[in-house]
């Protein structure tokens, strides 16, 4: 074809030359390299914009300090988040969402229950596995199963009206803690980090004290940085394992390893004067001089022998299966991290089934009697004794506690009839700390805990909720990537006002 052949369409219409084609092609090329070009600098009005219409608000980072601390959008209620993450989906309807119309059809199959759900054939409407009653001066109804917890819901804030996207583990994990899905998306502690930095530069900005039986279902997805500079990941120790490669070997002393560790240093910041751009160098650097400050800081903060006895008694480290001491060994633990202003501490309550052996988290498809009630002996008392501690030593004043699940379950039995299936049309977390109202409750869910009916709350809005009170504005909070501003809450989300003081 010579530079006069045309392309002909079906209608024998020219559509275009060869010359039009080689021009036109050429200009889309060059269009597209002054838009990159554009948006490196950061010129472009899209780079400028979220699809809410506000202007992201850039946190200032320095590249060679990634967790100093920064300005919220806004006075926070809250300096610092506990977030307590109980994979497996708890049961609202067997612990914290009174039903009494489960207990009048108990063993009934009335119209609208659906034939088959996630797991299989449905069975009969079941009444609460253990007793509900009125508990501290709200009379807020609490379950049997969760007696400790249920001694403190004058200090609480539930939201009974939480729905999500999905009903499998795995997505319901992610789309819980990153908003998403799928992998791959920041997490939620690391884009608190990654907005606010943290007070104390000789911890992790963001700790992971995983379940003592190991990850949960989306491992290091739930606390992963995402897109977002690798320094805002979260640090993933617990009471029984610290992190790795922090003791020096007996055979250098500690002269011995200042001096390499200033060597270090030095040869770091020479080889960043190179590549002064370069941000996922920085933060390897940052991660690597963190590390290095973690040799003291964190030997020091694990030494629970240190806490007085009457502290390992009330959290129960001295009791109970082995399990549960661990776990409450953990909570010592996230105190201690509180205590020392780490920013945001997410303490998991639960694992992936396939990482050890027997029950490993809540979900509870069969005997939920059995299943249930071991993670509540886990879980109770160490859980309790933490906001117990929080509160008495005035830590709950700038801390926002967050206890949370990814979805609920039904109330109906599955066809086998010990167990209840996923429900991700209703289920209860609740809010304490700071910014929050004391002994309140927000929305509901039908008579049978169903579907969420009254004031449908989103896992979008109740992240929404939790930045809002870390001083955070969910839709200015976003970082550009792969030509999107990207944020926690996607595209969606609304702020519960009426859960804060």
């Amino acid at each position: 074809m010579d530079n006069k052949s045309e392309f002909i369409s079906s209608h024998g219409r020219a559509l275009l030359n060869r010359r039009d084609f080689l021009r036109q092609s050429g200009m889309t090329l060059g269009g597209i390299a002054l838009t990159q070009l554009l948006a490196q600098d950061g010129l472009l009005a899209a780079d400028n914009i979220t699809v809410s219409g506000k202007a992201p608000i850039r946190p200032e980072i320095d590249p060679d300090n990634p967790y100093l601390p920064r300005s919220p959008h806004f006075p926070a209620a809250a300096k610092q988040v506990l977030v307590i993450y109980c994979p497996g989906a708890v049961s609202h309807v067997d612990t914290f969402d009174y039903k009494p119309e489960l207990t009048r059809f108990h063993g009934q199959k009335p119209p609208g229950i659906p034939a088959v759900t996630f797991e299989g054939p449905t069975g009969n409407i079941a009444k609460p596995f253990w007793d509900f009653k009125p508990r501290g001066k709200s009379g807020k109804m609490v379950s049997d199963l969760l007696p400790n917890l249920g001694g403190l819901v004058d200090d609480f804030s539930f939201v009974h009206s939480l729905h999500t996207q999905t009903s499998a583990h795995p997505q319901g994990e992610n789309f819980f803690n990153t908003g998403f899905t799928m992998e791959g998306f920041p997490s939620f502690g690391g884009w608190v980090t990654y907005a606010l930095g943290t007070e104390n530069q000789e911890l992790p900005a963001f700790v992971a004290i995983n379940d003592p039986r190991g990850l949960a279902r989306s491992g290091k997805n739930n606390f992963g940085s995402g897109f977002l500079p690798a320094s805002y990941q979260g640090t993933d120790f617990n009471a029984k394992n610290p992190p790795a490669n922090l003791a020096r070997p007996d055979k250098y002393t500690a002269s011995d390893d200042k001096r390499t560790v200033d060597l270090l240093n030095r040869l770091n910041a020479k080889h960043l004067e190179k590549y002064p751009d370069d941000a996922d160098l920085a933060a390897r650097i940052a991660s690597y001089e963190l590390a290095g400050k973690m040799q003291v800081s964190v030997p020091d903060m694990m030494d629970l022998a240190r806490e007085p006895e009457s502290i390992h008694k009330e959290y129960g480290t001295d009791s109970g299966t082995d399990l549960k001491r661990e776990y409450a060994k953990n909570c010592i633990l996230a105190r201690r991290l509180v205590e020392k202003g780490v920013r945001v501490v997410q303490l998991f309550n639960g694992s992936d089934p396939s990482g050890g052996n027997g029950i490993t988290n809540w979900d509870s498809h069969s005997d939920i009697l059995k299943t249930h009630a071991m993670q509540a002996e886990i879980m109770d008392q160490p859980t309790a004794a933490l906001i117990k501690d929080l509160k008495r030593r005035g830590l709950l004043d700038q801390t926002l506690v967050v206890w949370c699940t990814e979805f609920g379950r039904m109330p109906f039995l599955q066809a086998n009839g010990t167990g209840r299936d996923h429900n991700p049309d209703a289920f209860t977390c609740f809010l304490a700390g700071a910014g929050v109202k004391k002994g309140f409750s927000y929305g509901e869910s039908d008579d049978f805990g169903h579907k969420a009916v009254i004031d449908p709350t989103s896992v979008y809005d109740f992240n929404a909720t939790i930045l809002h009170l870390m001083g955070l504005d969910h839709e200015r909070l976003t970082y550009y990537h792969n030509g999107l501003e990207r944020r926690l809450t996607n595209v969606h989300g609304q702020v519960v006002k009426e859960v804060m003081v």
